[in-house]
């Protein structure tokens, strides 16, 4: 990651010309243009990353109402439509941890239909991980509400992405410390209090013994079949 202490003076950045050739041309910037430039091409270069995996364009979303002073100015949401990998919508944060030293996330879920209500909670999620108590793997949050119209499922479990693996989790941009995109699962708040009780393995088993029907807001809620 660039370390703003070093540059002082202006510096020489070569930039590939948006072409097909490999040519270069020599961009003179100043210390904090030269920042907000790496903080502009890793959003772009994490973009690519989904949408390169996922073989879709996606949409950039922004959440237009609400809090929104702990997030990062190049942060936004992006919504990628159905394709030949996942045959559903997955929403995605673009920046959730730019600046950050440790914890360094993006969260991604998928959704059976089109809904902005997502946009609205994947931001929420990127703001309360820009406070005193990062979010990370296994954490749960609450949401607060049903995470679509009629769920139970009104809290959420942070999880690799099993259904993807390894090559999608780890995002690493130049040098940069890597990145891990991680699933949010829409999970129940009993689901939730058996997971502080048991643990993370214990509900990661329940998910896998009953075959979570994540896409499905209806689900049933699993601890009732414990």
């Amino acid at each position: 990651m660039i370390n703003e202490r070093h540059f002082t003076r202006k510096h020489v950045l070569k930039i590939p010309m948006p072409t097909n050739s490999m040519n270069y041309k020599l961009v003179y910037l100043s210390k904090n243009k030269l920042v907000m430039l790496f903080k502009k091409t890793y959003c772009e270069s994490l973009r690519r990353h989904f949408e390169k995996y996922f073989g879709m364009t996606g949409v950039k979303k922004i959440l237009r109402k609400g809090s929104k002073e702990k997030l990062h100015r190049n942060f936004y949401i992006l919504e990628i439509p159905p394709g030949s990998v996942r045959g559903c919508w997955v929403y995605a944060t673009i920046g959730m941890s730019l600046e950050f030293v440790n914890n360094q996330i993006e969260l991604f879920i998928y959704s059976p239909q089109k809904d902005d209500s997502l946009v609205e909670l994947l931001t929420v999620c990127a703001s309360y991980h820009r406070n005193d108590l990062p979010l990370n793997l296994h954490h749960t949050v609450n949401i607060g509400r049903p995470w679509l119209k009629n769920s139970l499922c009104d809290h959420a479990f942070i999880s690799r992405p099993y259904l993807e693996g390894e090559s999608f989790e780890h995002f690493k941009y130049r040098d940069r410390e890597l990145t891990h995109c991680y699933w949010l699962i829409p999970i129940t708040k009993d689901e939730r209090d058996y997971k502080i009780e048991y643990g993370c393995e214990a509900l990661e088993q329940l998910f896998e013994s009953n075959q979570l029907d994540y896409l499905n807001p209806a689900r049933r809620n699993l601890i009732l079949d414990v």
